[in-house]
């Protein structure tokens, strides 16, 4: 068997583990982009993040394949409190969150390993559960970014005398978890005192993948219309992400895995909406998302032309969704 086959096999059997278990016409005046926050100031949010995996075949499997594919699917919804203790000189500002309500899906390879909804949980002392009225203390920079976490031991202790061991609700309070779901680099807007219809910024943002390498995307920004109401300001702004090898690189680089990458022909989209409150700086609605799909064709079948090739599908979604409720 020739190499490039043996790749093909070993490729297959690689994706078969590898299911996973991270707004009426505007002002004639360019309204001034406010973030009037001060201590007290309470917001009530509702947050999304999701994330599905899928492997599939198409057409004939080989008869000496090893394989089975699948689909991975989490899902944690949660609706948190943010309450301002301290605005700095900097703008930067000390927000305490509290976890008001939790769900947690999760599917691996087809079977679903937990279903939680805190408020019907069967069991009270279960460590998500005991989450729930608990949270954290960060800090938040104009841009919008979470630059530290402050304090969160106390919603790890309180998760961690739960009735069993607290291996996903510790995962939730991570540094780095909290950091990732509570940061909205769009707010780089920030920076600008007026907005108006057309203006347009950019950042950069990557996704990892595991054997299939990363992918990063210049997620870029543009009004395209601000609407007023009750004397205030709101722009809708739509995002589209083009791909860019910044970043992308020394991430897999940094991963240290195997590169199956270059096997496969990969394809994606990444979109996404604000709706930013100008006068108050605060986020309506916040959505994201990604859909990327990696396909190879049996290199054996593509020599013998009569013959129906099979073929290796993967693919991947990324969702993020922030939506101001109270």
């Amino acid at each position: 068997m020739s190499g490039k086959n043996i790749g093909w096999l070993k490729a297959a059997l690689v994706f078969s583990l590898l299911l996973m278990v991270g707004c009426a016409p505007e002002a004639r005046q360019a309204p001034r982009v406010a973030l009037e926050l001060a201590p007290q100031d309470t917001t009530t949010y509702r947050l999304l993040i999701e994330a599905q995996q899928s492997v599939d075949w198409e057409g004939p499997l080989p008869e000496d394949r090893t394989f089975k594919g699948g689909k991975n699917h989490n899902r944690v919804e949660m609706t948190f409190t943010q309450q301002i203790q301290d605005v700095n000189e900097n703008g930067s500002v000390v927000a305490k969150i509290t976890v008001d309500s939790l769900k947690y899906y999760s599917m691996v390879k087809d079977n679903i390993v937990l279903d939680f909804d805190s408020s019907s949980p069967k069991d009270p002392n279960y460590p998500l559960a005991l989450l729930v009225g608990h949270g954290y203390t960060i800090e938040i920079v104009p841009t919008g970014e979470v630059t530290r976490v402050i304090e969160a031991q106390e919603a790890r202790t309180a998760v961690s005398r739960g009735s069993v061991v607290p291996r996903r609700a510790l995962t939730l309070l991570r540094d780095d978890a909290i950091i990732e779901r509570h940061s909205n680099p769009a707010l780089s807007v920030s920076r600008r005192s007026t907005l108006k219809t057309g203006d347009n910024w950019s950042g950069i943002k990557s996704f990892s993948f595991g054997v299939l390498g990363s992918k990063s995307y210049e997620k870029i920004y543009t009004v395209r219309k601000i609407k007023e109401h009750d004397k205030q300001h709101v722009a809708t702004v739509e995002m589209n992400g083009i791909p860019t090898s910044e970043m992308a690189e020394q991430l897999h680089k940094e991963q240290q895995t195997a590169d199956f990458s270059k096997m496969f022909d990969s394809t994606g989209t990444y979109t996404g909406q604000l709706d930013l409150n100008l006068t108050t700086g605060k986020v309506d609605k916040c959505l994201e998302e990604l859909q990327a799909e990696w396909v190879v064709i049996d290199p054996q079948a593509r020599q013998q032309g009569d013959k129906e090739p099979a073929t290796l599908k993967m693919a991947a979604t990324r969702l993020y969704s922030l939506e101001k409720i109270d």
